[in-house]
């Protein structure tokens, strides 16, 4: 995730190359262990130390839950193979809303980005600001819930700093982000070290499949908590063009990065579950800060305070990619100018970052952060269904396109069989919060036909819009960058 940033850094300060035709244009520079470290970096976040609850909550019992984990691992593994053919068959910016895109058309490809910025994306920064929180608060509340009130406060001051720092300066929140990943592998490292010394002095009884939940809503669920841990993999994606030699390289990064993840995953679980029965896990907010008070005595508080970081990195993380997604759908006419927009003296993507602050802080109202897992599994596992679907609908509309890498079709038909159970069946099991994304995924309608299909607009409007965006661009002092390529204003 941090290389991903740099490279838009660069691109903002100068760090792209002229092309030929006078075009700015960014260089290949990443190489193969660029590529894994952004795939890695990008996956493990607050989802490993949050989600154990929820898997094990919906699977009953330790084995089935990490089945669980390995499935999830697979899964995002073959989707990680189907968005590879997709990355070096359409080489635009944009990632999956361009594949939808160029297959689907401009309403498709502008649900899957009102799902991304009014959804995942800030919901994901509310879950892991409330991780922050309740990893912050825990060592002061040892024998009970940290107050709602509390975590609530903590994430609002977590997200407000951090929002500041990325419109402040670029180079701060790239080293937030440097520095908080080291302390997110480094918890990990511990918690697995000890965890496989637990299993040589042979404590495995918690490990079998008593209290096991078979029922398909159960287990669909449960998926929404695995894969959320595992969000992440398609980042790659975004900066294709930055990847040296991306047909070699990129489905190596996929097979290296996800295989890693998976095993860094379970490895962790299995720690965790060589110390801490299953009701200890499903009572714990803070599974590793509990993990931690178990073993490592006067030493507990470090594993919170790692974790702490880890999650804090991710706030900013979040943060500091989200201006790359706003400007791809600013370039096709589907969002606000204002978004693409830099502060003319810290050279900040401001607008999009003020934007994604305040909508995760709308998200906070919920502090129930299961429920905001469902909300972005639902959305999110939807939405890359439909990417995936360009493949195999690609395949036969347009079978003569260069594909550099071709995958198996099982491939994306195993991923859209698994992705509509994943998607179908907790519309049964979680009907509200399903409903609730259902109705946020809707919204895209009004919108589109309002501010995007409606062409002739009333001139007093369009003013309206414009002087609107003016006053904006004066309150905040940003400006457009500039660029050979014509961004189209979308009269939001």
């Amino acid at each position: 995730m941090s290389n991903e940033v740099g490279s838009r850094k660069n691109s903002q300060n100068g760090g792209a190359a002229p092309a030929e035709s006078g075009e700015i244009t960014l260089k290949a520079k990443m190489s193969l262990l660029n590529g894994v470290t952004v795939i890695v970096g990008s996956i493990i976040g607050s989802g490993i130390f949050v989600s154990p609850t929820g898997v094990l909550m919906h699977t009953g019992s330790v084995n089935l839950s990490l089945i669980v984990w390995v499935v999830s691992g697979l899964f995002s593994m073959v989707g990680a193979y189907c968005y590879a053919e997709l990355g070096t068959m359409i080489t635009k910016s944009g990632a999956d809303y361009a594949y939808i895109m160029e297959t689907f058309g401009p309403f498709m490809a502008f649900v899957r980005l009102w799902i991304e910025c009014m959804i995942v994306r800030p919901c994901s920064q509310a879950i892991v600001a409330l991780t922050f929180s309740v990893y912050v608060l825990k060592p002061f509340f040892p024998s009970c819930t940290p107050p709602e009130e509390a975590t609530t406060m903590l994430a609002i001051c977590c997200i407000l700093v951090l929002t500041f720092v990325n419109c402040w300066d670029v180079k701060w929140a790239t080293k937030v982000q440097d520095i908080f990943t080291f302390a997110k592998l480094l918890a990990l490292f511990v918690i697995i070290a000890t965890g496989g010394y637990q299993l040589f002095l042979g404590k495995t009884e918690h490990f079998n499949f008593e209290g096991s939940n078979t029922q398909v809503t159960s287990i669909a669920l449960s998926f929404y908590s695995g894969l959320f841990a595992y969000n992440g993999w398609n980042y790659l994606n975004f900066i294709i063009e930055e990847l040296k030699d991306p047909v070699k390289n990129l489905p190596r990064a996929i097979a290296i990065s996800c295989t890693l993840v998976t095993v860094v995953y379970v490895l962790t679980n299995v720690a965790f579950y060589t110390t801490l029965s299953p009701n200890e896990v499903l009572g714990s907010e803070a599974v590793a800060v509990t993990y931690a008070e178990r073993l490592f005595g006067m030493f507990a508080w470090t594993i919170p305070v790692f974790v702490a970081l880890s999650t804090f990195g991710a706030v900013n993380g979040i943060l500091l990619t989200s201006s790359r997604l706003f400007y791809a759908g600013a370039m096709e006419g589907q969002m606000p100018e204002i978004l693409t927009m830099i502060q003319i003296q810290r050279l900040t993507p401001t607008p999009a970052v003020l934007i994604m602050a305040l909508l995760s802080l709308f998200y906070l109202f919920s502090s129930d952060i299961f429920a905001l897992i469902n909300y972005v599994g639902f959305a999110t596992w939807l939405s890359i269904g439909v990417a995936v679907l360009c493949l195999p609908w690609l395949r036969w509309a347009q079978p003569n396109l260069p594909r550099p890498i071709r995958v198996p079709m099982v491939f994306p038909i195993v991923y859209l069989i698994a992705t509509l159970f994943v998607t179908l069946v907790p519309m049964y099991a979680s009907p509200v919060e399903t409903g609730y994304g259902i109705l946020m995924i809707l919204s895209s309608v009004p919108v589109y036909l309002v501010f995007i299909l409606w062409k002739n607009k009333p001139k007093f409007f369009q003013r309206f819009m414009d002087g609107f965006t003016s006053t904006l661009q004066k309150m905040m002092m940003v400006v457009r960058p500039k660029t050979s390529s014509k961004v189209f204003i979308f009269y939001f």
